[in-house]
């Protein structure tokens, strides 16, 4: 079955944009005829593709329509630059699910080098992105390094390295004895929502126990930082984000020798890996100067 490239296209901007209304005007046409594609394409697949609101979604598929749609946006990139014919506005767009922490410290430079690309970011813990890539929602992921995809390209990335850290008040009124497995229950603890296992996983290695601290839940890679040096929790915060508080004492480290380093992939659809190769090379490219490589 083929697909009218119109069509797809406005499903996937009214998706994007929330409403019919957006999507006419960005496409620049009227109303009526983005409701008149949408009803050809609805008709030629036999189900409903959209969940009128405000704003508009998808249904489950029109959410595999509009992500195909993305799929030959970027397949149509790669002919033009393998044609070498003039560049045009940047039409192709790539959804890709990503872990906060890499969101607010070494990614960004790699998504601006690729400038022919739009972008479309989920954020999700770097334990769960590789579902949304094997659930075909996304055409590529950093992932944590031990969740292979199938049917995906993996690309080693390095680690990053995080300390769990608090404000030095915090450390005195919760940990006046010393980081211990009974201290660590008691103190309140930072995490990025309920499934965000760095915490636990870091109170295991000091203490060799499962220990369930209260919580709060804060899902901002920099809130974590400000409520941590504010004195609400302690933390595991990214290392390139704490050296200059770690520096100037307005956090320290519950443990300085001991940083929890995780290891990260960059996985890739198979099918679009020849097209996202130069989004694949800006992200190991970047990933070599943000995290820690391993030893030669």
């Amino acid at each position: 079955m083929q697909f009218d490239p119109h069509h797809l296209s406005a499903l996937a901007t009214i998706l994007r944009t929330g409403s019919f209304e957006q999507a006419a005007a960005e496409l620049a046409v009227t109303p009526s005829a983005i409701s008149q594609r949408i009803k050809a394409l609805e008709e030629k697949v036999g189900t409903a593709l959209i969940l009128r609101g405000s704003p508009c979604t998808a249904t489950p598929a029109g959410a595999r329509l509009a992500k195909h749609a993305e799929d030959v946006g970027l397949l149509e990139t790669q002919l033009s630059r393998e044609l070498a014919l003039a560049p045009g506005a940047a039409t192709s767009r790539l959804r890709i699910a990503v872990n906060a922490d890499s969101l607010a410290t070494w990614l960004i430079p790699a998504l601006a080098a690729v400038p022919d690309i739009l972008f479309e970011l989920l954020v999700d813990d770097q334990d769960y992105s590789a579902d949304w890539l094997e659930r075909g929602e996304v055409s590529a992921a950093v992932t944590a390094a031990d969740m292979p995809v199938p049917g995906c390209t993996r690309h080693p990335l390095g680690a990053l390295r995080y300390i769990a850290t608090a404000s030095p008040d915090f450390m005195k009124r919760w940990f006046p004895d010393g980081v211990d497995s009974a201290a660590l229950a008691a103190a309140p603890c930072l995490a990025f929502n309920a499934r965000d296992g760095l915490q636990r996983g870091w109170m295991t290695a000091k203490t060799g126990q499962d220990i369930s601290p209260p919580a709060h839940y804060l899902p901002s890679t920099h809130a974590f930082i400000d409520a941590a040096r504010a004195g609400l929790g302690w933390g595991m915060n990214p290392e390139p984000l704490v050296r200059g508080p770690l520096r100037n004492r307005r956090l320290v480290a519950l443990d300085p020798q001991l940083p929890l380093d995780v290891a990260l992939d960059w996985q890739v659809s198979r099918v679009l890996a020849p097209a996202m190769e130069p989004v694949t090379q800006a992200i190991r490219k970047a990933a070599r100067s943000g995290l820690l490589q391993p030893e030669a």
